[in-house]
């Protein structure tokens, strides 16, 4: 979310990187089928099964972010940008599958134990296996992330535990030709649990984007930062962002600013907040704004003694928005909670409670806010 290249340029290097992952992944299913058959070795056959899964993740990455690009219509305004998680999903289940079935022929294996027979060719295939997958996952990972791309993500981190995976077949190799002892379906075993495991927290991460998880707190931090530097501003709160898919996001804020600002100059400065957010994060907000009354001490005295009453309680992040009409005798204030407080009511009632006692004849107003982001 933020910070992401061009659309053009992002389609054309998570493609590319695909394709590399396609034909790297082709190219070692074929070597490892081939030493796994001839020496017997169900952990070899079941990791060139696992390449082949991973070929196939790299085709729906690539057919995910064709799809993922179409332009917004009537029906889906803001894009189909979400579709690129839904082939993690995908890509996840398959890995899942993948890993399970392997899971039950190396259960077998352990019953019924054979003796692989592993020959120089084999381990130097192995070899080639492990080199390969170290260097595609490094790569394909550093270009998901370039890219914010999670499928890219998590199939460089899947191939980079590959060969791990790979190594600890050379591992069970060893084991054999010492001790003459075969670890063959332990070994497999093993690597099922990892691909299972590996397709299960794919699959949350992916869920988690689809329901709405909480924004980057680097990312938000970095846009409070850009607004508060911007003169005329006194303060940032509120920011909520909404990610329609890895590189579109829209979001909302509301800004502090001094209750003297004409509506004109108020305008200039929303203007100005949204282009910058615009340029530099790729987010368009909308901004709102609360008025401070710098100017009327009794005001500002009441303003600092409900933040210092709301912010006393434990799980009050922030208090802000205070509006107060001396006339009307008439308050109103929001506070932003964490999500540690189980009686969100009870708290609010509480805070008013104390602010009424303070104030009495005033009518106490506090609108509660969800910690969405930091």
């Amino acid at each position: 979310m933020g910070r992401t290249a061009d659309n053009k340029e992002r389609e054309k290097a998570i493609t590319g990187t695909s394709i590399i992952g396609i034909l790297a992944n082709i190219f070692l299913a074929a070597f490892k089928a081939g030493a796994g058959l001839v020496a017997g070795s169900i952990a070899i056959v079941l990791d060139a099964v696992n390449n082949l899964t991973d070929a196939f993740s790299s085709v729906i990455t690539i057919i995910g972010i064709k799809l993922a690009k179409k332009k917004p219509d009537q029906d889906h305004p803001y894009g189909y940008g979400r579709i690129e998680y839904f082939s993690t999903i995908l890509i996840s289940l398959i890995v899942f599958a993948a890993g399970a079935a392997s899971l039950i022929e190396s259960v077998k294996k352990i019953i019924t134990p054979t003796m692989p027979e592993y020959t120089a060719v084999t381990v130097i295939i192995i070899v080639v296996s492990v080199i390969t997958k170290l260097i595609l996952g490094r790569f394909v990972k550093a270009q998901g992330v370039k890219y914010a791309s999670d499928a890219l993500v998590a199939s460089g981190s899947d191939a980079s535990f590959d060969a791990i995976i790979s190594a600890s077949t050379l591992a069970a190799a060893a084991v054999m030709y010492f001790f003459h002892f075969s670890v063959d379906g332990i070994v497999g075993a093993i690597i099922s649990v990892f691909i299972v495991k590996a397709g299960l927290e794919m699959l949350l991460d992916a869920i988690g984007h689809v329901i709405g998880k909480r924004p980057e707190s680097a990312i938000t931090a970095e846009i409070k930062k850009t607004v508060n530097s911007i003169d005329g501003v006194i303060g940032t709160y509120d920011l909520i962002l909404h990610n329609y898919g890895p590189d579109s996001a829209i979001g909302s804020l509301h800004i502090e600013v001094d209750g003297s600002m004409s509506a004109t100059q108020l305008h200039a400065l929303t203007q100005k907040i949204q282009r910058a957010i615009l340029e530099e994060f790729r987010i368009f907000v909308t901004v709102g704004i609360y008025a401070v009354d710098k100017a009327d001490e009794e005001k500002v005295l009441m303003r600092n003694k409900l933040e210092e009453i709301s912010k006393k309680h434990a799980g009050i992040v922030n208090c802000h928005g205070v509006f107060i009409d001396t006339v009307e005798k008439w308050v109103s204030f929001d506070v932003t909670m964490d999500f540690s407080v189980s009686d969100k009511t009870a708290l609010i009632d509480m805070i008013k409670k104390e602010a009424e006692e303070e104030y009495p004849g005033y009518c106490i107003n506090i609108n509660p806010d969800t910690d969405y982001s930091d």
